[in-house]
């Protein structure tokens, strides 16, 4: 009994030990309060605003470049555009028409032949 007694004096008792002398959490280091923190540089006023105006000169141009591509995309589009529509308009005028002057040969036909007819403006 004294033996024991001597044993769990001897013993520092640490932060996160129960009274019993089992250790029911372990010690941590802390992680991030135990660095060291450098002070930034300090930088100038005038070199601050040399900056900003490098950067907004830069954005700008980057604007530009993207604007530029924008309007070449845009007019690339029109003229895909007027093409096609060029196209489908010649494309109707060279069409062989046969005006159906009687209306009862719709009747006979067959739904292949149907499918086929479109109405256009005279």
């Amino acid at each position: 009994m004294e033996a024991y007694k001597q044993e769990s004096t001897t013993k520092k008792k640490s932060k996160g030990m129960a009274k019993s002398g089992r250790p029911w959490k372990t010690e941590q280091t802390a992680r991030f309060s135990g660095m060291k923190k450098d002070k930034p540089l300090r930088s100038s006023w005038q070199l601050k605003m040399a900056q900003k105006a490098e950067k907004m000169s830069v954005r700008k141009y980057q604007q530009g470049l993207e604007d530029a591509k924008r309007e070449a995309k845009l007019l690339k589009k029109q003229r895909r555009e007027e093409h096609e529509k060029k196209k489908a308009e010649n494309q109707r005028k060279s069409e062989v028409v046969q005006v159906i002057k009687n209306p009862a040969k719709l009747k006979r036909m067959k739904k292949k032949q149907l499918r086929m007819i479109q109405k256009r403006p005279t």
